[in-house]
């Protein structure tokens, strides 16, 4: 009988199982029980330990601005010369759709509501009540919930795709734990990381699937919200999840993220020209005034002087805090999936910024047309339905024109949610089971998604998501900690790789004395054609590497010659068996020149737009030049200038993780 193929690593895999399918069973048969445990052990935390959060996401925050307009901000998370593998369309649609997805619709209406009416804020006037509710509503869903995810998303993208190592949390702790984390603490790690990730996606699609229930209802689709028409719901969505995850993110995640941010734009639109338009647009104009002048305050504020307003710190902002970092192993893990070739400058202010200031569009369209509705239509009765955040999106629906019909658009948005939510879940468990393994059996992808459906409706049948929730939460803790040590981690690594790639030369190795002047003006003066460049490279080039090939045989080191015709290029490199291979070559380029030099009578030989030169390249993918001026002796002087660095960097042992040739591939 042949053996089943798959790609799990049962050091991660079976232990995971047995925690996730252990707390979920608990749960279900004893939900109460286990939510009243849980819920004590969450609300010690939240009132004695609520500092950690505070703490940790203020220094997310510093740490991300501080790098993206720091030196290192340039660096790519890849190699030097990687290219984006999306569109920046794509890249922030799936970005968006896995970052916040559902609960941009389960909260835009519920949370502002839900802070308008709160009694703790009722000796406020409605104004001030209105005022309050979207400055925290932009609070929870702002700069510090995605700098929550950037963290883990950059740390990620950056040793994953910079240096190689297996897309995997364990992978971030490489400059503080080197070899360590190919054993048991990499384990570790990881299971914490799959188990955050299925339980904060259960208990979110459950909550998801309820909605879609309630709003099915409401458009008379379905007669009742019960468990069956759930169980209908979840088969139904869950395989077109798996479906879209069997297909690849190129395929499914991209279309359905796209498809569903031009859906997203269109409700937008329509609420804001069929809303009161004039008080959207101004509140939200001084709604984003409020938050830049409170920005401090709310960061620092942990309400210890306002006993009042102790709980509802505790389960609002604390929670917030508590679930985006519940979350962030996901989601992180997504965002780096998709965000190889941008630079840290580039990843940083997209994921802090654009979609920050998209959820402030969002809430203030959404939550401030229901306030003014509630204020001057409704007679409060959306205040009343504040706790029912179920079907309160689709009564505040109720005071559009075309009600129905939007309805269906709202309905479709959260199913395509639910869905880019599931297969992007899916995809991250799968990653974080098979340590980021290229090819996985559709079967086994397929597991993943029917595990995720399968559990959810237990919970939801029994009640039991309620304690998954305060679950999730609790974990947040600890990896709040953890995420302090990727800071500390990328760090180190941001500074090694910066003094590695601005690794000065030798003074003494500089290759142009001043002989053959003559010669090097005319080189200056003029512009190569392909021809002339190919003969460079066959001749002066392949010259300069034997003979050097042969200094350095005679020294008793072995270099070999390279070459190759599309695109010409030669090189000359000396192969190692523990240390990265040093590489010098000369390659083809051309590039295009501006018209005004075509036009320029006091410039001889430039006919061409297109212009060809030899430029050096380099084994670690630093930037190379134009060696056209270069004689054979030159050419010889800088390629032992490099080699000499080289020397001299594989000497340090701090660059162990940039040398080390078997650092690239010991962790699969």
């Amino acid at each position: 009988m042949n053996k089943i193929r798959n790609t799990l690593k049962p050091g991660i895999t079976i232990p995971s199982l047995i925690f996730i399918i252990g707390v979920c069973l608990i749960s279900a048969v004893y939900p109460t029980a286990t939510e009243n445990l849980l819920n004590i052990v969450k609300n010690f935390i939240f009132i004695n330990l609520n500092w950690v959060y505070v703490w940790s996401v203020t220094l997310f925050v510093i740490f991300l601005i501080y790098i993206m307009a720091s030196k290192y901000g340039n660096i790519r998370l890849g190699r030097n010369d990687s290219k984006p593998n999306y569109s920046f369309f794509s890249w922030l649609s799936m970005l968006f759709a896995a970052g916040m997805g559902i609960g941009l619709m389960y909260f835009s209406v519920a949370e502002p509501m839900q802070h308008y009416s709160n009694e703790i804020f009722a000796s406020k006037t409605p104004v001030q009540r209105a005022q309050n509710a979207q400055l925290y509503t932009f609070f929870h869903w702002g700069i510090h919930a995605w700098a929550i995810y950037g963290v883990v998303g950059l740390a990620l993208a950056y040793f994953s795709y910079r240096y190689r190592l297996p897309l995997s949390l364990r992978s971030c702790f490489y400059p503080l734990l080197k070899d360590k984390i190919k054993g048991k603490w990499g384990n570790l790690i990881d299971i914490f990381a799959l188990c955050s990730t299925f339980f904060g996606i259960t208990t979110t699609l459950g909550f998801g699937v309820v909605q879609i229930n309630s709003g099915l209802v409401t458009l008379h689709i379905l007669p009742e919200t019960s468990f069956p028409y759930q169980v209908l719901i979840v088969t139904v969505l869950v395989s077109l999840a798996i479906f879209s995850a069997v297909s690849g993110l190129d395929k499914g995640v991209r279309i359905l993220s796209n498809i569903n941010i031009t859906a997203v734009v269109v409700l937008l639109l329509f609420v804001l020209i069929f809303g009161p338009t004039v008080y959207l647009i101004g509140s939200f104009t001084e709604g984003i005034g409020t938050y830049i002048n409170s920005f401090f305050s709310l960061t620092f504020n942990t309400h210890i002087y306002e006993e009042n307003t102790q709980s509802w710190f505790h389960d609002w902002t604390i929670l917030y805090w508590a679930w985006w970092i519940s979350w962030s192993p996901y989601v992180g893990l997504f965002i780096a999936r998709i965000s190889k070739g941008r630079t840290i400058r580039e990843f940083v202010a997209a994921v802090l910024i654009l979609p920050t200031l998209f959820n402030f569009i969002w809430m203030s369209v959404f939550g401030n047309s229901a306030i003014w509705f509630d204020m001057n239509i409704a007679n409060g009765y959306l205040s009343k339905m504040a706790n029912d955040p179920d079907g309160l999106m689709f009564q505040f629906l109720e005071y559009l024109p075309f009600t129905k019909a939007i309805s269906f658009l709202v309905i479709g948005i959260i199913i395509i949610f639910f869905v880019t939510s599931a297969d992007s879940g899916i995809f991250v468990m799968n990653s974080i089971a098979t340590k980021n393994a290229r090819v996985s059996p559709k079967w086994q992808t397929a597991g993943w998604g029917a595990l995720l459906a399968v559990l959810a409706l237990m919970l939801l049948n029994a009640g039991g998501l309620a304690a998954l929730q305060s679950m999730t939460l609790i974990t947040a803790l600890p990896f709040s900690i953890i995420m302090l040590l990727f800071i500390v981690s990328l760090s180190k690594a941001l500074v090694i790789d910066k003094g590695y790639y601005e690794k000065d030369f030798s003074s003494t190795t500089v290759p142009w004395s001043g002989e053959h002047w003559k010669e090097r003006l005319h080189q200056i003066v003029s512009f190569n054609d392909a021809k002339s460049t190919e003969f460079y490279i066959k001749t002066t080039v392949q010259q300069a590497f034997e003979e050097l090939a042969e200094e350095f045989s005679k020294n008793g080191i072995e270099a070999k010659i390279n070459s190759q015709n599309s695109p010409q290029s030669i090189e000359i490199e000396i192969k190692y068996g523990v240390i990265n291979n040093f590489k010098y070559g000369v390659k083809k380029e051309s590039k295009m020149v501006s018209e005004y030099l075509l036009n320029e009578d006091n410039l001889p030989g430039l006919e061409e737009e297109l212009i060809y030169y030899p430029k050096s390249y380099f084994g670690d993918n630093r930037e190379g030049y134009d060696v056209k001026l270069f004689t054979k002796n030159e050419l010889i002087s800088d390629v032992l200038k490099h080699y000499e660095r080289f020397v001299d960097i594989v000497s340090e042992e701090k660059n162990t993780m940039f040398i080390s040739s078997d650092a690239n591939h010991r962790f699969k």
